[in-house]
């Protein structure tokens, strides 16, 4: 299989071999397979990173992964709410316990900024991500923010970094790419 490619950046997803409104409710073995074809049946080329993007908790997709495929460094993505900080805890106890680096947390809709006032008010928290990874011991490797500019950006298929890249959400995506770079950089192969 061929990935698709944009903006320079190599992408396959299940979601684009199974119909658009198409459930996918796998477990175990299914799991494992569609993970399997997607890492080693697809025409990746030469790559500098490969980035897995799993959803959130514990479950098959993220032990399996884990478990048969060597990965450099897991990044755990989160809201600050206390809800989605359980899972963030969680996924990133898995990876220790299944010796992946956990490189960082990230914390994203961090804080909304009204486009007119400018008064920045925090919808799901305050610091969250950064509360967890001091417990952790861990570095938040940035804050993305909740922005229309985002959100439009990614409707219309357009990465905020090239729609808009001197913008300040751009910035932050960029910011946090550099960060686990600099870790994968300096990791233990």
């Amino acid at each position: 299989m061929r990935p698709l490619l944009n903006y320079g950046i190599a992408c396959m997803s299940m979601g684009f071999l199974v119909e658009e409104t198409a459930p996918l409710v796998w477990r175990g073995l299914m799991v494992m397979s569609a993970i399997e074809k997607l890492l080693r049946q697809v025409d990746w080329g030469q790559l500098d990173y490969l980035v897995v993007d799993m959803p959130p908790g514990t479950g098959d997709v993220q032990l399996s992964v884990s478990q048969n495929i060597p990965i450099s460094g897991a990044v755990i993505v989160s809201t600050p709410q206390d809800i989605a900080l359980m899972d963030a805890h969680k996924g990133a106890e898995m990876f220790r316990k299944v010796n992946v680096p956990v490189l960082g947390l990230v914390q994203n809709m961090s804080v909304f900024q009204c486009p007119k006032c400018k008064h920045k008010t925090h919808i799901f928290g305050a610091d969250g991500a950064r509360k967890l990874a001091q417990t952790l011991d861990l570095d938040v490797l940035g804050d993305v923010p909740l922005h229309l500019s985002i959100r439009e950006a990614s409707d219309m298929g357009q990465p905020v970094v090239f729609s808009q890249p001197g913008s300040d959400e751009a910035k932050a995506y960029l910011h946090i790419a550099s960060e686990v770079v600099r870790r994968l950089k300096s990791s233990p192969e």
